[in-house]
């Protein structure tokens, strides 16, 4: 009889459930992989709420992965049963222009291991063993969980440029803003200003080395901001991506400074002062995911001890409580909620 796995199916946030599927057989360039942590990200619940432009309902969730090796195909490598390894999710074609200048997270036909695909919150899953990465010795399975969560802040602020001796607003304070907090002090940011709603969060980031927590519905927000930094910030990361976050990055940013659209904005458009942006030589970049670089850099920033996990993971539960875990990370005082996996 053929082995029976559990797996989240999100139709929406009010109906989360556990199917029961055959469990799957690896490819010959396929490792099947058992989970051990899988986190529920905030692409995941806006998809579950029905806002995220490039997620349909209903959908498999679980991109933000780490599991143990349970089989390999012929043509997987040398990986073994055994092995902790974490999922680099961006599934891309090789053959385009941008994955053949290295750039495949944005091939021109991505596609994301638990968003476009079914994901790891399951018991075993498949993936081709070119998509996963080792899990340092050392490196707890829930230290490894933020590994992809770290990628994208760190691919962000690789974008902005030489971050030494300049100054950075972050424009929320969530799971990746709290990371881009972390990855621009460690690429050198003299000053950071972050901004929330929630005082809590204002009070989690000071804790995690911002120089500044402003209310981001403050009225006089740039000239705090200013006060903080001793000016208009250098770079402006957005990690909102709505009208109200991409109008105060304008008013955030130094002539000729840079904004990083790094959020996921709603679809359709959204209001953006070109008369400024041209005005004032503003560069507006967007940044997607990561490259296996930047994975590489998380997984030295976390074990170098420069994110505090303890302040990022606010919650654990199990796996038959993935509805549970999606309603926490609805709850805006949540900041990483890890949905674990002890098998069937």
């Amino acid at each position: 009889m053929t082995e029976q796995i559990r797996r989240v199916l999100v139709r929406s946030l009010d109906d989360i459930s556990i199917e029961h599927v055959p469990a799957p057989v690896p490819g010959d360039d396929e490792l099947l992989v058992r989970t051990t942590v899988v986190g529920v990200c905030g692409s995941d619940t806006h998809a579950a709420a029905g806002h995220h432009p490039f997620i349909d309902l209903p959908y498999r969730p679980g991109h933000e992965a780490v599991g143990v090796v349970a089989a390999a195909g012929k043509a997987a490598g040398d990986f073994a049963p055994g092995e902790r390894v974490i999922i680099e999710p961006n599934l891309y074609c090789g053959r385009c222009p941008q994955c053949r200048s290295g750039r495949y997270n944005i091939c021109q036909k991505l596609k994301v291991f638990g968003c476009q695909t079914p994901g790891a919150m399951t018991d075993l899953f498949t993936i081709p063993a070119d998509r996963v990465h080792r899990v340092p010795d050392g490196m707890t399975d829930i230290e490894a969980a933020l590994v992809e969560p770290l990628a994208t802040p760190v691919h962000a602020v690789a974008k902005a440029g030489d971050l030494t001796g300049r100054t950075v607003a972050v424009l929320g304070a969530g799971p990746i803003g709290l990371l881009v907090l972390a990855a621009a002090r460690h690429a050198g940011a003299a000053k950071i200003a972050v901004t929330d709603l929630l005082p809590g969060k204002r009070d989690r980031a000071l804790r995690l080395g911002a120089d500044a927590a402003l209310p981001a519905d403050a009225t006089d927000l740039a000239d705090r901001a200013r006060e903080a930094l001793g000016g208009p910030a250098d770079v402006v990361f957005d990690c909102v991506a709505r009208e109200q976050s991409i109008a105060q990055a304008t008013d955030l940013v130094a002539k000729g400074g840079t904004i990083i659209v790094v959020g996921v904005g709603a679809a359709g458009s959204t209001p953006v002062r070109l008369d400024l942006v041209q005005d004032r030589e503003i560069r507006i970049e967007g940044t997607l995911m990561y490259t296996g670089d930047d994975y590489r850099t998380a997984m030295a920033l976390i074990a170098s001890g420069a994110v505090d996990t303890a302040e990022i993971v606010t919650a654990t539960y199990p796996l038959e409580d993935a509805a549970k875990a999606f309603a926490a990370s609805v709850d805006p005082e949540q900041v990483k909620v890890l949905v674990t996996v002890d098998g069937p």
